[in-house]
Protein backbone atom coordinates (compact mmCIF):
# COMPACT_ATOMS: atom_id res chain seq x y z
CA UNK A 1 0.00 0.00 0.00
CA UNK A 2 1.24 3.71 -0.83
CA UNK A 3 0.19 6.94 0.15
CA UNK A 4 0.37 7.77 -3.58
CA UNK A 5 -2.08 5.26 -4.87
CA UNK A 6 -4.78 7.23 -1.63
CA UNK A 7 -4.11 10.81 -3.11
CA UNK A 8 -7.50 12.27 -3.66
CA UNK A 9 -8.83 11.11 -0.56
CA UNK A 10 -8.00 12.20 3.26
CA UNK A 11 -6.08 9.33 5.06
CA UNK A 12 -5.87 9.09 9.13
CA UNK A 13 -2.51 7.14 10.02
CA UNK A 14 -2.49 5.81 13.18
CA UNK A 15 0.64 4.61 15.04
CA UNK A 16 0.03 2.15 17.33
CA UNK A 17 2.24 -0.22 20.06
CA UNK A 18 0.80 -3.83 19.72
CA UNK A 19 -2.55 -5.28 19.03
CA UNK A 20 -5.15 -6.03 21.23
CA UNK A 21 -3.62 -4.26 24.60
CA UNK A 22 -5.81 -1.96 26.30
CA UNK A 23 -5.24 1.15 25.11
CA UNK A 24 -4.64 0.02 21.81
CA UNK A 25 -7.97 -1.68 21.67
CA UNK A 26 -9.72 1.15 23.08
CA UNK A 27 -8.29 3.74 20.51
CA UNK A 28 -8.86 1.13 17.29
CA UNK A 29 -12.68 0.62 18.89
CA UNK A 30 -13.02 4.76 18.88
CA UNK A 31 -11.77 4.18 15.60
CA UNK A 32 -14.57 1.93 14.61
CA UNK A 33 -16.90 3.51 16.65
CA UNK A 34 -16.88 6.52 14.17
CA UNK A 35 -16.64 4.61 11.22
CA UNK A 36 -19.59 5.81 9.31
CA UNK A 37 -18.37 9.32 9.60
CA UNK A 38 -15.10 8.55 8.39
CA UNK A 39 -16.84 6.54 5.63
CA UNK A 40 -19.00 9.15 4.80
CA UNK A 41 -16.77 11.69 4.57
CA UNK A 42 -14.14 9.44 2.33
CA UNK A 43 -11.76 9.39 5.28
CA UNK A 44 -9.37 5.97 4.90
CA UNK A 45 -7.99 5.28 8.26
CA UNK A 46 -5.14 2.95 8.44
CA UNK A 47 -3.94 1.54 11.90
CA UNK A 48 0.20 0.59 11.82
CA UNK A 49 1.83 -1.57 14.30
CA UNK A 50 4.56 -3.96 14.31
CA UNK A 51 2.74 -6.94 14.61
CA UNK A 52 2.64 -9.82 12.74
CA UNK A 53 -0.69 -10.19 9.82
CA UNK A 54 -1.72 -12.88 11.70
CA UNK A 55 -1.92 -10.99 14.76
CA UNK A 56 -4.27 -7.81 12.86
CA UNK A 57 -6.88 -10.55 11.83
CA UNK A 58 -7.42 -11.63 15.11
CA UNK A 59 -7.68 -8.05 16.41
CA UNK A 60 -9.79 -7.09 13.36
CA UNK A 61 -11.79 -10.10 14.29
CA UNK A 62 -11.98 -9.91 17.40
CA UNK A 63 -13.50 -6.39 17.69
CA UNK A 64 -15.00 -6.34 14.09
CA UNK A 65 -12.72 -3.32 12.58
CA UNK A 66 -13.97 -1.76 9.53
CA UNK A 67 -10.26 -0.39 8.63
CA UNK A 68 -7.14 -1.48 7.44
CA UNK A 69 -3.98 -2.42 9.99
CA UNK A 70 -0.87 -3.01 8.57
CA UNK A 71 2.34 -4.44 9.77
CA UNK A 72 5.98 -2.23 9.58
CA UNK A 73 8.35 -4.86 10.73
CA UNK A 74 11.71 -4.08 12.60
CA UNK A 75 13.46 -1.69 11.73
CA UNK A 76 9.73 0.21 11.16
CA UNK A 77 10.68 1.99 8.01
CA UNK A 78 7.18 3.82 7.72
CA UNK A 79 7.01 4.49 11.00
CA UNK A 80 10.45 5.67 11.37
CA UNK A 81 10.02 8.45 8.19
CA UNK A 82 6.90 9.83 10.39
CA UNK A 83 9.34 9.64 13.48
CA UNK A 84 6.80 7.55 15.35
CA UNK A 85 9.72 4.34 16.05
CA UNK A 86 12.16 5.43 18.30
CA UNK A 87 13.71 5.41 22.20
CA UNK A 88 10.90 4.76 24.58
CA UNK A 89 10.67 4.53 28.66
CA UNK A 90 8.71 2.77 30.54
CA UNK A 91 9.09 1.90 34.30
CA UNK A 92 13.13 3.06 34.03
CA UNK A 93 13.39 0.48 31.07
CA UNK A 94 14.55 2.03 27.41
CA UNK A 95 13.72 0.22 24.30
CA UNK A 96 13.00 0.33 20.71
CA UNK A 97 9.20 0.64 20.30
CA UNK A 98 6.27 2.16 18.01
CA UNK A 99 5.07 5.42 19.35
CA UNK A 100 0.96 6.51 19.16
CA UNK A 101 1.13 8.79 16.91
CA UNK A 102 -1.84 9.69 14.66
CA UNK A 103 -1.31 12.18 10.93
CA UNK A 104 -4.15 13.16 8.96
CA UNK A 105 -3.05 13.28 5.11
CA UNK A 106 -5.14 15.65 3.07
CA UNK A 107 -6.23 14.75 -0.27
CA UNK A 108 -3.27 16.62 -2.10
CA UNK A 109 -0.99 13.89 0.17
CA UNK A 110 -0.13 16.94 2.45
CA UNK A 111 0.29 16.66 6.00
CA UNK A 112 -2.77 17.87 7.68
CA UNK A 113 -2.70 17.95 11.11
CA UNK A 114 -0.32 16.22 13.74
CA UNK A 115 -0.90 14.07 16.58
CA UNK A 116 1.92 13.40 19.23
CA UNK A 117 -0.12 13.69 22.54
CA UNK A 118 -2.60 10.90 21.55
CA UNK A 119 -5.58 10.37 24.22
CA UNK A 120 -6.20 6.40 22.72
CA UNK A 121 -10.04 6.33 23.55
CA UNK A 122 -10.60 9.88 22.25
CA UNK A 123 -7.98 10.24 19.01
CA UNK A 124 -10.76 8.94 16.42
CA UNK A 125 -13.52 12.32 18.14
CA UNK A 126 -10.51 14.50 18.40
CA UNK A 127 -9.99 14.43 14.39
CA UNK A 128 -13.58 14.60 13.49
CA UNK A 129 -13.84 17.79 16.05
CA UNK A 130 -10.67 18.97 14.50
CA UNK A 131 -11.76 18.59 11.02
CA UNK A 132 -15.49 20.30 12.23
CA UNK A 133 -16.82 16.49 10.87
CA UNK A 134 -18.37 15.54 13.88
CA UNK A 135 -21.87 14.80 14.04
CA UNK A 136 -21.90 14.59 10.50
Amino acid sequence: MSLASLKGSRVIIYFYPKDATPGCTKEACNFRDHWKIFEKNGITVLGISKDPSSSHLKFIDKYKLPFVLLTDSEPCPVASSFDSYGLKKFMGREYMGMKRHTFVIDPQGNIELIYFKVKADKMADQILEDLSLMGN
